[in-house]
C-alpha cells in the first residue's frame, strides 16, 4: 500500500513463482494458497507466464498495520516516546519521509509474518494436489514453508513499484546535472535504510572531494619556482586534514539521516543488533554448554570462558589461514606481476598487462572471499552483525594485499616516481573501466540469457513456430533479473559489499599515494559521479528489487576508512623524521624532490 500525501493506491509488493496449472482438481494446492492468501486480507493478483505462474501479493494499508500489532513493532509517536504499534492510534505515530506510516524494512517484515502465518488451523491434516501428486498439510503448519518444501513455491522476491522506479529514473539515475546531489529520502524509502546510507555517503564523499581534486590539479599543473619544494608537504597536510574533517562530518549527517528517517538503532555487544524493534539476536549457546552448566555461580563462569576462549581460539585461527594464504599464495604472484612490469618498455603491453592482471586477480580475491565465508561459518560469533564485519575485514585484506603489493614493490625496491605515478594512472584508470563494465554489462547478460533460455524452452514445448515469443508481464522479466547480491556469497552481505569494498580500495589508494599523483582525486571524482549514475541504473532496471536489510551506519567500512586516515596521517610523519635516509616508503614520496 503506497501512496503520495496519505493517499493509498494498491501496490504489488511481492511475488510468488508457482508452477503452471495443468490439470483441473479438487484441493489444488496454488488454488488453497490464493484463497488463503485472500482470507489473510491480502490482494492477489494471478499472471500466466511462459512456464511458471506468477502470484503478485498486495497488502492494504490494514492488513499490514494488524500485522505490525502482531509483531509488536515499535515505532516514534507523535508524544517523543516509542510505542508498539496499534491499528485503532495509528494517526499518532509519525509517518516516513514519503508519506507512507509503514517504512520498506518494515512492510517486507510484515509481508513475511502474513505469508509464512498462514498454518492449518483446522485440527486435522488437508491433503493437497498439484497435478496427480498430493501431499499432506499437517495441522499447525506453515502452508508456504510447506510448499517451497515440495517445490511448489519455486521463489519469492519482492517487486519493484513502477511509478516510484520511473520517478527514481528521472529524479536520480537519468539526472545528470544535479552531480552528487541525491534525492537521499526516496532512495531510503524505496530500497531501505542501508542502500540509503550508503548513497548518502557516497554522495557527500563526493562533494567533498573537490576541494582535493582543485588542490591537486593546482599542485600537478602549477610552477610554484623557489617555493616548488613547500607544494608537497603542504598539500599532503591539507589532504590530512581534509579526511579527518571529512569522518568527523560525516559522523554528524548519518546522525542527523537516522533521526529524520526515525530510525532508533542499537548495537551492543550483548544485545546483539537491534533495530526498529527486530533483534539480531546473538547466536544461540551450544546445547551441551547449557546443559553442562550448573547451579553453582563459578561452574557457570568457567563454562562461559571456556566458550569464549574457545570463540576467540577459532578466530585467531581463520585469521592466520587468511594472513598465510596471501603470503604464501598470493604474494608471489603479485611481486612476479610487479618485477614484469618494470622490466616491460612497451606502455601498450603494459596497459595490456595489467588487464590480464585485474581480471586474474578478480578471480583469485572473490575465491578467497568465498574461502573467507565458510571460515567464518565455523566461528562463534557474537552476533550477525559481528559475522559481517569479520568478513569484512578479512576480504578486504585480500583486496588491500591484491591492489598496494606491487605498488609498494615499485616504491621500496625501484623507487622509480615516474614509474610509480604511471602505475597509478593505470590501475585508477583500468580499474574504473573494468568495474564499470562489470556492473552494467555482467547483470544484463545474465537477464539476456534467461530470458533466451526460456524462449528456447518455450519453443521446444510448442513444436515449430515461426514468430517469435514475447515476455509481456513485468513480473516475470523482474523473475529473470538477478539478484543484488556480493560476488562472493549472500551469506552476509548483499550487493553493497562490493560497492563499499570497491569505495574504500580507491580512498586507501588516492590517500597513501596522493603525494606521488595529486591528480588522483580528481580521476576519483570523476569516478563516483560515474558510480552513482551506474550504481542507480543497475538497482532500477538490471536487477530485481534488493531485500530490506536492516543497518543504521555504514558498518566495519567506516572503522577501515579511519584506519586508512590513520596510517596515512602516522607514515607521514614518520617520514618527515626521516627524510635523509633512503629508506622511505610510498608515503613519504615527497622527500625526493
Amino acid at each position: 500500500m503506497n501512496g503520495s500525501n496519505g493517499e493509498e493506491r494498491v501496490v504489488h509488493e511481492v511475488a510468488m513463482v508457482v508452477p503452471k496449472r495443468v490439470l483441473e482438481e479438487e484441493g489444488n494446492c496454488v488454488e488453497v494458497l490464493v484463497t488463503e492468501l485472500k482470507k489473510r486480507g491480502m490482494v492477489v493478483d494471478r499472471v500466466v507466464g511462459l512456464a511458471d505462474e506468477f502470484l503478485k501479493v498486495a497488502a492494504p494499508l490494514e492488513t499490514l498495520g494488524n500485522a505490525a500489532a502482531e509483531l509488536h513493532i515499535r515505532k516514534p509517536t507523535r508524544l517523543g516516546i516509542d510505542l508498539p504499534f496499534e491499528m485503532q492510534g495509528s494517526e499518532a505515530f509519525f509517518r516516513q519521509p514519503d508519506g507512507l506510516l509503514f517504512s520498506w524494512f518494515e512492510r517486507f517484515r510484515c509481508y513475511q509474518h502474513l505469508l509464512y502465518g498462514i498454518v492449518n488451523c483446522g485440527g486435522y491434516d488437508v491433503t493437497l494436489k498439484l497435478d496427480g501428486r498430493e501431499f499432506c498439510w499437517a495441522a499447525g503448519e506453515s502452508l508456504v514453508r510447506r510448499l517451497e518444501s515440495e517445490g511448489v513455491i519455486k521463489q519469492m522476491f519482492p517487486l519493484h513499484d513502477e511509478f516510484k522506479r520511473k520517478e527514481l529514473l528521472q529524479t536520480w539515475a537519468l539526472n545528470w546535472w544535479n552531480f552528487t546531489n541525491q534525492p537521499t529520502d526516496q532512495i531510503y524509502s524505496y530500497f531501505g535504510a542501508k542502500i540509503g546510507v550508503y548513497f548518502s555517503f557516497l554522495g557527500m564523499y563526493t562533494q567533498w572531494l573537490i576541494f582535493p581534486a582543485l588542490l591537486g590539479f593546482i599542485v600537478q599543473m602549477v610552477d610554484f619556482g623557489s617555493l616548488q619544494f613547500l607544494a608537497l608537504p603542504s598539500f599532503f597536510v591539507s589532504t590530512i586534514l581534509w579526511a579527518a574533517l571529512f569522518l568527523q562530518f560525516w559522523k554528524r549527517k548519518n546522525a542527523a539521516l537516522l533521526a529524520r528517517w526515525q530510525i532508533n538503532c542499537l548495537v551492543g555487544p550483548s544485545q546483539g543488533y537491534r533495530f526498529l524493534g527486530m533483534e539480531w539476536s546473538s547466536l544461540p549457546f551450544p546445547k551441551e554448554l547449557i546443559k553442562n552448566i550448573g547451579d553453582e555461580r563459578s561452574k557457570e563462569k568457567a563454562a562461559y570462558q571456556r566458550y569464549e576462549w574457545f570463540a576467540y581460539r577459532k578466530r585467531f585461527r581463520n585469521d592466520v589461514l587468511v594472513i598465510m594464504s596471501i603470503i604464501c599464495l598470493q604474494l608471489p604472484f603479485e611481486l612476479a606481476y610487479a618485477h614484469i612490469y618494470e622490466i616491460i618498455k612497451s606502455d601498450v603491453v603494459k596497459y595490456i598487462l595489467t588487464a590480464i592482471y585485474l581480471l586474474v586477480i578478480q578471480y583469485l580475491t572473490r575465491l578467497g572471499g568465498k574461502v573467507s565465508v565458510k571460515l567464518i561459518n565455523r566461528e562463534i560469533n557474537e552476533s550477525v552483525e559481528y559475522r559481517a564485519n569479520s568478513l569484512i575485514y578479512k576480504v578486504f585484506g585480500l583486496y588491500f594485499m591484491q591492489t598496494y603489493i606491487g605498488i609498494f614493490y615499485h616504491v621500496l625496491l625501484h623507487r622509480n616516481f615516474m614509474t610509480l605515478r604511471q602505475v597509478l594512472i593505470q590501475r585508477l584508470i583500468i580499474s574504473q573501466v573494468f568495474w564499470t563494465l562489470m556492473d552494467g554489462s555482467l547483470p544484463y547478460l545474465k537477464y539476456s540469457y534467461r530470458k533466451y533460455k526460456a524462449r528456447t524452452k518455450k519453443k521446444r514445448e510448442g513444436g515449430s513456430s515461426t514468430g517469435k515469443i514475447q515476455i509481456a508481464s513485468r513480473v516475470e522479466k523482474e523473475y529473470f533479473k538477478p539478484t543484488y547480491s556480493a560476488s562472493i556469497g549472500v551469506e552476509l552481505e548483499d550487493g553493497l559489499f562490493d560497492d563499499s569494498l570497491e569505495l574504500a580500495l580507491q580512498f586507501g589508494m588516492i590517500m597513501m599515494f596522493a603525494c606521488a599523483f595529486p591528480l588522483a582525486f580528481a580521476l576519483a571524482a570523476v569516478s563516483n559521479i560515474m558510480e552513482i549514475r551506474t550504481n542507480a541504473l543497475k538497482l532500477l532496471v538490471t536487477l530485481r528489487r534488493p531485500l530490506p536489510r536492516a543497518a543504521a551506519t555504514i558498518g566495519a567500512w567506516l572503522n577501515i576508512w579511519q584506519h586508512s586516515w590513520y596510517a596515512y596521517m602516522t607514515k607521514k610523519a614518520n617520514g618527515r623524521s626521516n627524510q635523509g635516509s633512503l629508506q622511505f616508503s610510498s608515503w613519504n614520496m615527497y622527500s625526493c624532490f
